[in-house]
């Protein structure tokens, strides 16, 4: 029997796996990853990147339309609410993150909500449905990124979600369009042409692009290999092709479908307690452990009398930001996040409004930060730590270091934490009962028989609430400042 070329192996793992193949530990995290997903995008319906991909995607116009989260006086075609979602997902950096590196929810699931309200269908879509075509999505992108050792390190090229996450929104709408083994393989060489995007635009308005774009390539790419465009049969075995984008490319087949082994079983996403770039979680873990040795629970932290701060981090650039000057370069910033937890004691949304970062107090701990890079402290999610030490002017210091944080894959949220978290975002644009109503309905999506029911509460208030909502939110967001 002749070998299937690696491009011909995902097509028949997209179209082969079947709700069966799932296992009881790939729902109960996939589920996890929905709802926090959920919850990010309807909090980034309040950003200033959203309301500009949202004013943009209003040109264009639809017999078929599916809800922009949480706004239900925007509708637009399935591909631009995909790309709109997708964006506002990313707006404040608060998506899943995966390992090897990306945020792989985000490109995969409004592209499903999109498909299930704008495209119904006899029998309808299910959230069985729903969830396996989320996996087909998820698993594609973290098959992808084990081709390359290069791919297992924080990146310095390419945006991850940018290219695997097409891939993987392609995947995921083919099998939940039910492609053909034929067209699910066009659709990923259509959509490694719609992949990349650099990591020079980290930490600006545009990387939630990146996220957006790729739900909305991965919808185009399904539809047009749903009308017999063909792309190379072979992209995802070329250097040419998906090699294109890592050094030292080494393509494997998938496994057999008979003893299928999801990757999400043996590795777990980690879910952030902060809008903020992962690597700094474990910056503000270790500047919580430090700022107890120098203040008491209540007292101010004591900025004149320390000397010298030392962050001991591996050696991300896009993340070394001293003196961040926009709520975006304060996400991506070991030193703003250390001092915004020394001085606070604590990190949330408004930290990073410009008012926040631009404090006299911040820029004068700012000031007093140096970077080290040791050796053995390689960037990958995986093996990173945190090292802090806060010199006083007195001689004393304070060292602690972290390992992990209460987020990671290796000490997971728990689900009445990732329950608060998604009530804590999602309630600022959907009522109490629509944000419980949504949290039941995720937590037994594999029981659900109409898409639908989940589809609709995804639209949010009328739209004379949704303008009280948003004053409402912006004068909390005032009064927290």
């Amino acid at each position: 029997m002749m070998l299937k070329s690696i491009t011909e192996s995902f097509a028949t793992t997209i179209h082969g796996l079947k709700a069966g193949h799932l296992t009881d530990r790939v729902i109960q995290r996939s589920k996890r990853m929905i709802l926090d997903t959920l919850g990010a995008g309807f909090l980034g319906t309040s950003t200033e990147v959203f309301h500009k991909a949202s004013q943009y995607s209003k040109i264009y116009s639809s017999n078929i339309t599916s809800t922009v989260w949480g706004r239900p006086d925007i509708r637009l075609p399935p591909t631009y609410a995909a790309f709109v979602n997708g964006v506002a997902i990313h707006s404040m950096d608060f998506d899943d993150t995966w390992h090897p590196a990306t945020h792989p929810s985000g490109a995969v699931l409004p592209v499903l909500t999109a498909l299930a309200e704008a495209l119904p269908r006899s029998p309808k879509f299910s959230g069985l449905d729903l969830l396996l075509a989320f996996n087909v999505g998820i698993e594609v992108q973290g098959r992808l990124l084990h081709f390359a050792k290069e791919a297992k390190d924080i990146p310095k090229r390419f945006h991850p979600p940018s290219v695997v996450g097409t891939l993987g929104s392609a995947a995921a709408a083919s099998k939940f369009l039910g492609l053909s083994l034929t067209k699910c393989q066009e659709a990923l060489a259509i959509a490694v042409s719609h992949a990349g995007a650099p990591m020079a635009n980290a930490a600006t308005q545009t990387k939630p692009l990146h996220i957006g774009n790729a739900a909305k390539h991965g919808i185009e790419a399904a539809f047009l290999a749903m009308l017999g465009l063909q792309g190379n049969k072979q992209v995802l075995d070329l250097e040419a092709g998906f090699g294109a984008f890592y050094a030292n490319y080494s393509p494997k087949v998938l496994p057999n479908l008979d003893s299928y082994s999801w990757l999400l079983d043996q590795q777990d996403v980690a879910f952030k307690r902060f809008p903020a770039h992962l690597s700094t979680h474990w910056v503000a873990d270790a500047a919580a452990s430090v700022r107890k040795n120098l203040v008491a629970e209540t007292a101010l932290l004591p900025i004149d009398y320390i000397k010298r701060i030392v962050l001991r981090i591996p050696d991300v650039q896009y993340v070394n930001r001293p003196f961040p000057d926009s709520e975006h370069e304060a996400r991506h910033s070991f030193q703003y996040v250390a001092c915004a937890m020394l001085l606070d004691g604590g990190i949330t949304v408004p930290s990073f409004h410009e008012c926040q970062i631009n404090r006299p107090q911040v820029r004068e701990l700012l000031s007093k930060v140096e970077l080290e890079y040791p050796p053995d402290n390689l960037p990958s999610f995986n093996t990173l730590y945190c090292e802090i030490s806060v010199t006083l002017k007195d001689g004393a210091t304070f060292t602690h270091r972290s390992d992990t944080f209460y987020g990671h894959w290796r000490e997971p949220l728990s689900q009445e934490d990732l329950e608060e978290k998604f009530r804590a975002n999602a309630s600022k644009m959907l009522s109490c009962d629509t944000v419980e109503s949504l949290i039941k309905i995720v937590e037994n999506l594999e029981d659900l028989e109409d898409c639908s029911v989940l589809t609709t509460l995804l639209k949010g208030p009328s739209p004379p609430e949704v303008a009280s909502n948003s004053s409402a939110y912006n004068n909390s967001i005032t009064n927290l400042s």
